[in-house]
């Protein structure tokens, strides 16, 4: 049986999900030979960890008790009187971190970021310097400036992020396949977002762009602030990561994003309550009139990322209604990628793009894709 030693980092949706993956794959797992030992979960302010990371583990109803606390929103700290962790909090979480990372120096660990802080990028950059394996839901480390990029993808064999685009659609190693066999992509078109395919398919039916946001985010499709959704920046991410591995040495203030909303209306100047009441409304006639010129076009809107030899951005584009994007309904991702081989007929990769559960069962594809790197 090898033990492939695992620390968290992020107890959100997605990293509980993962955790409680983790616990409900044990039997398959095993019949595959390979057992995940779970060392040492942390959030942005405390850290839970094994007395021995060499050879201890957290058992499985530890783990579960982790998701109950923190789907509470209580602290980790109060897993401090449970007699099989220790704790940390404050300044020490980041020191231990990188202490554990020293540790997997000899011994080999998978360092899981479910979160979606940019203040793991450092310590990333210290695991992998110290030989430790990475794996990525957060796309901010993927999104650095570029030195700092370069840095994390020094070891590519030990880095894997498929779940930063698509969730847990294979973007990513299709992508890596189709280049590392020569095959020169040259386009790369997709909706990457499920909140803004929702939209704008809902908007395609003649219904106000404003009565779907809201409705959307009534829904739960979107951010606390639907503003987080519409102004691009998280597909403008997953498009940086997807042309970075083009070889494009780019970032993200190279890039063309377009915001659903003007200035105007954003975070800093216009109360979330007066965005969705007063504000939506007054850009329902310019979507309105874009839709009808596209449709007279034999076209249909979609808010894509579109990557090429000479562009990388992320907007709304007409494309044609019998294609994959232009088929699309609901809050499914769709990626088309052109290449030597795939000239004619792009390769289309379709599915639920969104979701903690379909995120997380990403990140555990991509652990268990490591293990090989163990001894």
């Amino acid at each position: 049986m090898k033990n492939l030693p695992v620390f968290l980092m992020g107890c959100g949706g997605v990293g509980r999900q993962l955790l409680q993956h983790i616990v409900s794959c044990r039997s398959l797992h095993a019949k595959q030979g390979l057992h995940l030992r779970v060392v040492g979960v942390c959030d942005s302010k405390s850290l839970v960890v094994v007395a021995d990371v060499l050879s201890a583990e957290f058992d499985d109803s530890f783990l579960l008790e982790v998701c109950r606390v923190k789907s509470n929103g209580s602290s980790l700290q109060t897993l401090a009187n449970s007699g099989v962790c220790q704790v940390f909090s404050g300044p020490e979480v980041i020191r231990k971190v990188i202490d554990i990372g020293l540790l997997g120096k000899s011994t080999g660990l998978a360092f899981v970021d479910c979160s979606a802080s940019a203040e793991t990028i450092g310590v990333l950059n210290q695991v992998v310097d110290f030989g430790c394996c990475v794996v990525l839901a957060n796309k901010k480390p993927l999104t650095v400036p570029m030195e700092d990029y370069d840095k994390l993808v020094s070891q590519p064999r030990r880095l894997r992020h498929e779940s930063t685009v698509g969730a847990g659609l294979p973007v990513i190693t299709s992508l890596n396949r189709i280049i590392s066999s020569g095959d020169p992509v040259y386009r790369i078109i997709g909706s990457l977002s499920g909140t803004l395919g929702y939209v704008m398919s809902e908007v395609e039916d003649g219904k106000p762009f404003s009565q779907v946001v809201n409705a959307a985010e009534s829904l739960g499709y979107t951010e606390p602030d639907p503003r987080d959704d519409l102004g691009g920046m998280d597909v403008a991410r997953k498009a940086l990561i997807l042309a970075r591995l083009l070889g494009r040495r780019l970032n993200l203030d190279n890039m063309k994003i377009e915001s659903l909303y003007p200035e105007e209306m954003g975070p800093d100047v216009m109360p979330l309550e007066d965005f969705l009441v007063n504000g939506l409304p007054l850009l329902d006639q310019k979507i309105e009139d874009r839709i009808k010129q596209a449709s007279a076009n034999g076209n249909v809107l979609r808010y894509v990322c579109l990557i090429d030899d000479a562009r990388c951005e992320v907007g709304i584009q007409e494309v044609p209604k019998d294609s994959a994007l232009g088929r699309l309904r609901g809050s499914d991702n769709v990626v088309e990628i052109y290449s030597r081989c795939y000239e004619k007929q792009p390769l289309v990769i379709q599915g639920a793009g969104a979701g903690n559960d379909t995120t997380a069962t990403g990140v555990l594809a991509d652990i268990l894709d490591i293990q090989d790197l163990f001894p």
